[in-house]
């Protein structure tokens, strides 16, 4: 009988595999710069990778913020 998982294992087992899924798919990202089969600005560039730093700051926000919540409501 397989015990409990604990959800310090379970964190490590998703995060690992999340974290290395992007990796890979940011590698796969990196396919798209050979020029001969690809054409692009550097404006292209520049709104391409903005976006993924916005997205990994928002993230890693919620790791860094007390109660990892939303909590977008009004307050004085």
């Amino acid at each position: 009988m397989k015990d409990k998982e604990t959800n310090r294992e379970r964190f490590i087992r998703i995060a690992e595999s999340r974290t290395q899924k992007i990796i890979d798919m940011i590698e796969l990202l990196g396919n798209c710069s050979n020029q001969y089969n690809y054409e692009y600005t550097q404006k292209d560039i520049d709104k391409m990778f903005s976006a993924i730093d916005t997205a990994l700051k928002a993230s890693k926000a919620r790791f860094t913020t007390e109660n990892s919540t939303k909590d977008n409501r009004f307050r004085f």
